[in-house]
């Protein structure tokens, strides 16, 4: 008897597991289902809204559809369709991730005082969406759209209208030029760039970029004006100071009479040709204080306060200082060659050498990658005089004429119809410099530590 209520006990112990057991696994199923179902609980079409407006941490905006759209606190600011685009398309099919019906108590769940309230009006209904606490728990935001539920959000509004005034401004662009036909430089110095492909006023194969002085054209270094290209295409035109600004008011700015004025025509992706023009210029008062500094007074590390315009835009941007620096370094000893010799080593088909009053000469067979070279009928090992005609770089250029004793001469021979021979010179300067003279006309001031390796290099093949 005891036996068999023993039994009796344990099959009901048995059942009550089995129950709790299916009710969990039950409840878990259905938790699952909730959290991933994705029910829609808006779909308002964004080309349908009329009006959009939103609260949030003590900012409020609002914007209504006329032509375009237009932001109620200040009609002449300049909106950005493409962004009110996408905070309307927050509501094109926003979704709940759960579900929790008939509320009594909105705030639990922060909804009586929302951390940002949402209005969309179209022609027939206006929608109020509150957006309460975030649950850490879950992840998700809780949500109010005014039917008496409280959902989840699948996805956070705020994510999209945690947004400034800043952010919502139609910025001027500046369209990204992989070629530049011409650049027109306004400034303390004016000139123009030219692109030409193949040009006889170069012996270096990979000069396309040309200033323009008088009648000839003096090569530039094609790397220098790219970078200088991309640092004006990738100019950051986001910190406006102005979206006003008309001719009377440009002065406050420096930019009634800008530093500098770079207008670029260049194809765009399409091969259409196009041109942007921008104007900079430093703040009047640092502008006036830096024209009083001398050179040794300049502090290269000085944080600058300049302004940008693109065209004739009515908005005014501050730019940051490495991006002024940047957009400065336009003249043309800032985007000349620095090389002294610019030629390809596989172009140089020879060397004469005027060196402590002898003279020699270097010969070569074959052509470009596969030349031999000669002294002397004895083939010559080149790697290290390659390597120090490359190190012949300017550290400053300048016009000044030689005065002292002249270090070493060099004609060199290129395979090249317009320009078959260059003729360098390096003369004493100081103890630290020598200067570059390149077909009769100073260039610039050479480290004297490069030179005496070119010289050494030279000894090598020679003695």
């Amino acid at each position: 008897m005891k036996r068999a209520k023993r039994i009796y006990i344990l099959l009901g112990v048995l059942a009550v597991v089995c129950v709790a057991a299916f009710a969990v696994i039950h409840y878990q199923e259905k938790q699952e289902e909730i959290q991933t179902s994705g029910e829609t609980i808006l779909s308002v079409d964004p080309d349908a809204v009329q009006s959009l407006s939103w609260e949030y941490q003590s900012e409020e905006f609002a914007f209504h559809r006329d032509e375009n759209w237009v932001y109620d606190a200040d009609e002449q600011f300049p909106v950005d369709a493409d962004k009110i685009q996408e905070l309307l398309e927050v509501f094109q099919d926003f979704g709940a991730a759960f579900i929790i019906q008939e509320v009594t108590d909105f705030g639990q769940y922060g909804l009586d005082n929302p951390q940002c309230t949402i209005q969309l009006t179209t022609e027939d209904t206006t929608y109020e969406i509150k957006l309460g606490d975030y649950s850490a728990m879950d992840s998700q935001r809780y949500v109010s759209i005014g039917d008496g539920n409280v959902y989840l959000a699948a996805a956070d509004p705020l994510d999209t209208f945690d947004v400034a005034l800043s952010d919502l401004i139609q910025n001027d662009e500046i369209p990204q030029f992989d070629q530049a036909d011409s650049i027109q430089f306004a400034g303390e110095e004016s000139y123009q760039v030219t692109y030409q492909e193949d040009s006889s006023a170069t012996y270096c194969d990979e000069d396309v970029y040309f200033k323009q002085d008088g009648d000839s054209l003096l090569p530039l270094d094609t790397s220098l004006v790219e970078s200088y290209l991309s640092s004006l295409s990738g100019l950051e035109l986001t910190d406006y100071v102005t979206y006003t600004a008309g001719e009377e008011d440009l002065s406050t700015w420096g930019l009634d009479d800008p530093e500098l004025t770079v207008t670029v025509t260049g194809p765009d992706q399409d091969g259409e040709s196009q041109t942007v023009k921008l104007s900079i210029s430093r703040d009047p008062a640092e502008r006036a204080k830096a024209a009083e500094e001398t050179e040794e007074e300049a502090d290269e590390e000085e944080e600058i306060t300049a302004y940008a315009r693109v065209g004739e835009s009515q908005i005014v941007y501050r730019i940051s200082s490495d991006s002024y620096r940047a957009l400065m370094a336009y003249t043309y000893d800032d985007l000349r060659h620095t090389q002294v010799l610019t030629a390809d080593f596989a172009d140089i088909t020879g060397l004469d050498i005027s060196l402590e009053g002898a003279e020699y000469s270097i010969t070569s067979t074959g052509k470009g990658d596969k030349r031999t070279f000669y002294y002397q009928e004895e083939e010559l090992d080149t790697q290290d005089l390659e390597q120090a005609l490359e190190n012949l770089t300017a550290s400053s250029f300048t016009q000044e004429s030689p005065s002292q004793k002249e270090e070493i001469s060099l004609t060199v021979h290129l395979d090249n119809e317009n320009y078959p021979s260059v003729q360098i010179q390096f003369y004493r300067y100081d103890g630290e410099q020598c200067l570059a003279v390149v077909d009769g006309q100073p260039v610039s001031l050479v480290s004297r530590t490069a030179v005496v390796d070119l010289i050494e290099a030279i000894n090598a093949i020679i003695l």
